[in-house]
């Protein structure tokens, strides 16, 4: 195929000229992107990474300003270096070993999760309206201690004093010492 019709079937957004272009224009692509790129998977990324570019940019694609094979080499070249600078910043991928465990809580954690949550709510319904506000200053709204006793007319001592006795309370709302 074609120089000419592999631009044509990429305009007209035909799978068949990336393909076209993977098959003819690979080799050089890969030429250009090797000396960037140790790795052979980082190589065959940038590659697929600077067909998706031909892709998206073949719009802009000038002959008059330059050769096809210039705007392609220029394409690889250019998404090679993003790849080293993404590499620097954030470190080459790496593959996760198969039995790395998934991110976030299990099922029944989440479940345990939301129980806990429940009844969380539940106990702080059993408190004074003065004792929850005190609650949520201190671990909701992570206020300093020594805020909290400044904007209440309180002494630093006392509100650590209600705090303490908040928490105990709460333990024996939740049912012991498993919440400590």
């Amino acid at each position: 195929m074609k120089e000419q019709e592999i631009i044509r079937r990429l305009l007209s957004r035909d799978e068949a000229g990336m393909e076209a272009l993977l098959i003819h224009y690979g080799p050089l692509m890969r030429y250009v992107i090797a000396p960037f790129l140790e790795d052979f998977r980082d190589r065959e990324d940038c590659l697929s990474e600077a067909a998706m570019q031909v892709w998206e940019k073949i719009g802009q694609f000038d002959g008059k300003r330059g050769s096809w094979n210039a705007w392609l080499t220029a394409i690889a070249r250019n998404t090679a270096k993003n790849h080293v600078r993404r590499n620097a910043r954030h470190g080459p991928p790496r593959e996760i070993p198969p039995d790395t465990p998934a991110a976030g809580p299990t099922p029944e954690e989440a479940v345990m999760r939301e129980e806990l949550q429940k009844d969380i709510v539940r106990a702080l319904r059993g408190l004074s309206p003065g004792e929850r506000l005190l609650f949520y200053r201190k671990y909701y709204y992570r206020q300093s201690t020594d805020q909290i006793a400044s904007e209440l007319g309180m002494s630093r001592r006392a509100v650590e004093g209600k705090l303490y006795r908040l928490k105990k309370k709460l333990r024996k709302l939740l049912g012991g010492e498993n919440y400590g």
